[in-house]
């Protein structure tokens, strides 16, 4: 299908307290879950975008080249004023030209969708979210989880983790 990778992850990049957990998330534990044990290719920002590259159309052609999107929502994604160009490009790509899946993963309770924008309630709505919860954090490295189980059942199907 001329993909390279099986999902292009978008998340808050901003430092704060619950960001720290958040990119631990993106750079530890899904790539060891994801990647080694499940055989999956990721596509991360800042791992996988090179310094120099001109970061917009490097995000445009790497989401094109994904076959799903994992967003994380957080409190920090929800209450931003300026929304991220990789989620608009994101939702732009799974609303309008309809050719790539998103997953939705709901770091932290958001409680009511009403701050969201449309099309995320509208994903959200149409598919709902998978949420992560803090008993996950005991055993977030076991692919056997619920939350995990759920992530693969929204993925492609993987090759064999080598």
């Amino acid at each position: 299908d001329g993909k390279i990778y099986d999902a292009y992850v978008i998340y808050p990049k901003n430092h704060t307290s619950e960001a720290n957990f958040v990119e631990y998330f993106v750079y530890q534990i899904m790539p060891d879950i994801l990647e080694k044990k499940c055989g999956y290719t990721l596509c991360i920002y800042g791992r996988d975008i090179y310094p120099g590259e001109d970061a917009a159309s490097a995000i445009e052609t790497r989401m094109q080249k994904s076959r799903r999107l994992i967003m994380l929502l957080t409190h920090q994604l929800v209450n931003s004023k300026e929304d991220a160009y990789d989620q608009h490009i994101a939702l732009y790509n799974a609303l309008i030209q309809n050719d790539t899946k998103v997953i939705l993963l709901e770091m932290e309770t958001i409680g009511t969708y009403g701050k969201l924008q449309e099309s995320l309630r509208f994903i959200i709505k149409q598919q709902g979210t998978i949420k992560w919860k803090e008993e996950h954090t005991v055993h977030p490295q076991s692919p056997d989880s619920k939350f995990w189980k759920q992530v693969r059942y929204h993925m492609p199907l993987a090759r064999r983790p080598s």
